[in-house]
């Protein structure tokens, strides 16, 4: 079994529904994500020949998605209402609208599949919100 290992990190604003605690107001964040890959076999010919995948191509992948969410602020689709999404729109504010609650968990995960549907073979995520805590998904 091989494996690769990049990371990335990017900074953005968000806010947890229906939590009852700091949290619930809206914060931001340093986020790192670590990203796992794993294959059982290197590549057998061209010019990705005996490696998993370029590390160009690998770090490119992940840098670009980092950019994606990069200073801009993760809202949980239905968690605002329209008029409040209008509003930040008209003021020039960057929004990500996601379709979970956006949790270390779930935006481990959402990195993993994005990465995936690009071919990928992502095998771990872990998502730091601070430098000590962070949450992993682990695709099996």
């Amino acid at each position: 079994m091989y494996g690769l290992k990049t990371e990335a990190c990017f900074d953005s604003a968000h806010f947890l529904t229906d939590y009852y605690g700091k949290c619930e107001n809206l914060h931001g964040h340093r986020w790192r994500m670590v990203v796992y890959l794993r294959a059982e076999r290197l590549q057998a010919e061209g010019t990705m020949r005996d490696m998993v995948i370029d590390f160009g191509v690998f770090k490119r992948d992940v840098r670009a998605l980092a950019k994606e969410l990069d200073h801009t602020f993760l809202v949980e689709e239905g968690s605002l209402s329209a008029t409040t999404i209008q509003a930040l729109e008209a003021e020039g504010f960057s929004l990500t609208l996601l379709p979970f609650r956006t949790t270390a968990e779930n935006l481990a995960r959402y990195v993993c599949e994005r990465l995936r549907d690009q071919g990928l073979p992502v095998c771990r995520v872990d998502m730091y919100e601070t430098p000590n805590n962070c949450a992993q998904y682990f695709f099996e």
